[in-house]
């Protein structure tokens, strides 16, 4: 496939790849029905709405959503139990993704995480959000800025390695990794900078692969070339970065946040390391933001490395 350099070329690209069927744990929400009967009508998903049936049916009345054109699951126990149903849907099979409908994170991921029904694969969940900023030739990509409170060095690798393949689903062969902090240059008294130093060893030794890492490197340095060439730094990456693994979920959200509210941008976001792509947006996320949602985790179920 191409390289994918925009959230616009995302969307196109869900409908050739697509459609993937959607899993919707506690679907009487209008904002996330909006969303899934725009992806159902873009052709990139089949949507299974499980909750309520009586509130579904409500609330897609009240937004004219024709809902025969959608699966309807009928769960009426507790926000676990019902999001524990949607999941089940994944692991047997019977749908390629789960997306959080009106159901607190905390019981969602219970669902994500049951040891019998769940959608555990070993390896450590985390979170990435996808850019496109006005100005910029290629899409972002911020992790964590939302799961990993202050991940250590192991929790880092398995957080960039849960990216890149995300990165590789784009199109993206040999994606520019910045590891970022508060400085380009590695200091005994701020540690993110030494496992930045530490990571950048190990992906040249092979340990973490399909990707180029370098840092630390501060935001300026990792995204504006003029900006690294001022500071004397010359890599594949500076200027250049593709991902950007913050030290801290306190600086990932912050930067994933002014993004979204101070710039012309398009964003998307995925929780990574399950059995299947999960679509969880936040409340305040607008419909755009679902829907390019949706179309990522279609483009990564549809991925084969």
């Amino acid at each position: 496939m191409k390289e994918l350099h925009s959230l616009v070329e995302l969307l196109a690209y869900a409908k050739e790849v697509g459609p993937k069927r959607v899993s919707v744990a506690r679907a009487e929400d209008a904002d996330v029905l909006e969303a899934v009967d725009r992806a159902q009508k873009e052709g990139i998903a089949e949507v299974i709405l499980v909750g309520n049936a009586d509130k579904i049916t409500e609330t897609a009345r009240s937004l004219g959503i024709d809902l025969s054109r959608f699966r309807l699951v009928d769960a009426r126990g507790s926000e676990v139990e019902v999001g524990l149903t949607a999941v089940e849907l994944v692991s047997s099979g019977q749908a390629d993704i789960l997306m959080k409908g009106m159901i607190q994170t905390a019981n969602f991921l219970r669902g994500v995480l049951d040891k019998e029904k769940g959608l555990r694969t070993g390896s450590l969940l985390s979170h990435t959000y996808i850019h496109q900023i006005e100005g910029y030739d290629r899409i972002f990509f911020i992790c964590d800025p939302a799961f990993n409170i202050a991940p250590d060095l192991d929790a880092k690798v398995k957080i960039l390695n849960n990216t890149v393949n995300l990165a590789h689903s784009f199109g993206i062969d040999k994606p520019k990794v910045a590891v970022l902090a508060a400085v380009e240059v590695v200091n005994p008294d701020m540690p993110c900078t030494l496992e930045a130093a530490a990571l950048v060893q190990m992906n040249r030794r092979g340990q973490i692969k399909g990707c180029v890492i370098d840092g630390p490197l501060a935001l300026d340095n990792a995204v504006n070339v003029e900006a690294a060439r001022h500071k004397g730094i010359t890599s594949e990456v500076a200027g250049q970065a593709d991902i950007l693994l913050v030290p801290d979920i306190e600086a990932g959200n912050l930067l994933a946040k002014s993004i979204v509210y101070f710039a012309p941008n398009k964003t998307a976001g995925l929780v990574l390391g399950a059995k299947a792509p999960v679509v969880l947006t936040s409340r305040t996320d607008s419909p755009e933001t679902k829907l390019l949602s949706i179309a990522s985790a279609v483009v990564l179920s549809s991925y084969k490395a």
